[in-house]
């Protein structure tokens, strides 16, 4: 963790609308004038799309059908820790992007001047310098093994835990509508996932601050023959806070219409006021984070001129 260079890292499996949570953090970042380094955990897997593709059949081949972007084969778990681990002592690092679609991969050709297709990643490139902090988005932003561990660096953890069902459902369509995937070729991924899923994906959200698990209020039980995505007015979401110290209940409970608390670190509220609550919780936590960079900005600038001083004389 670190004062004068903080790290948020959103966390959530794929299809779980971690982007939701991002598009939260943005607005906080846009109202509060911070500059952050945005980190897309896609970055960091270690196979681009060809390449992967070709690992599953070559780990199924040899009888391994629990490959999958979820594990620490298929990722550069220990590319993260040491980005994390340089960007809260530096400031700095390194990064590169994961060109999902045809349209990414024209726009970084134009602005990086190289000619890149979808299903590539681009080359690694230092980080922009005096940024205010680090927001991650992605699957990894808070795993742990026995040889790395990213919850020690992160300063404000956030996890987006929609219930299993809802997740499959969420997964399934966007892999359809998006990627074209029939839903049969979308249950095996979700298969061959699942020992990662269950190793490396939900222990994470023991180590976040905050988790937001949306829950639908309609029949999600068959999740492979749902029709259509539950709206947010279908949904209840389950906010559930490590500290009850970081939220003021009373105030949350005025001004999120519906709310209530299930426990004394659990707060519930409405599907459709979820964008609004994430905003009226997340954007007092970031101030905070942003004071303390502050105070030890200062704090470090005054020690360095006396030793400066001292030396002087």
């Amino acid at each position: 963790m670190s004062k004068k260079h903080p790290i948020i890292a959103v966390t959530g499996s794929s299809g779980a609308g971690t982007s939701t949570v991002k598009r939260a953090f943005e607005h906080i970042f846009r109202r509060e004038s911070i500059a952050p380094v945005v980190i897309e955990g896609d970055s960091f897997h270690a196979y681009n799309r060809q390449e992967f593709r070709e690992a599953v059949k070559k780990a199924e081949a040899e009888g391994n059908s629990s490959f999958s972007h979820f594990g620490p084969e298929a990722n550069h778990f220990g590319k993260l820790e040491e980005l994390f681990r340089t960007y809260g002592k530096e400031g700095s690092g390194q990064r590169r992007f994961y060109l999902h679609n045809c349209i990414e991969a024209t726009e970084k050709s134009k602005q990086m001047g190289g000619k890149f297709k979808s299903g590539e990643f681009t080359p690694w490139e230092d980080i922009p310098p005096n940024t205010d902090l680090l927001f991650y988005e992605g699957l990894h932003g808070l795993v742990k093994t026995d040889k790395i561990s990213l919850p020690e660096h992160v300063d404000l953890g956030i996890g987006v835990v929609p219930v299993v069902n809802l997740e499959w459902i969420q997964k399934i369509h966007r892999d359809n509508s998006e990627r074209g995937y029939p839903a049969e070729a979308t249950v095996d991924t979700i298969v061959r996932r699942m020992r990662d899923y269950v190793n490396y994906i939900t222990p994470q959200f023991s180590h976040t601050h905050i988790n937001f698990q949306r829950v639908a209020t309609v029949d999600t039980s068959n999740p492979f023959i749902s029709r259509d995505i539950p709206t947010l007015d279908e949904s209840f979401v389950i906010i559930r806070f490590r500290d009850p110290g970081m939220a003021d209940f009373p105030y949350l409970l005025t001004m999120i219409q519906d709310s209530f608390m299930s426990r004394p670190n659990t707060i519930v509220v409405p599907g459709g006021k979820m964008g609004l609550a994430m905003e009226i919780i997340l954007t007092p936590l970031i101030r905070n984070l942003m004071d303390k960079r502050g105070a030890f900005t200062h704090a470090y600038s005054f020690l360095s001129k006396s030793v400066e001083h001292a030396l002087q004389a």
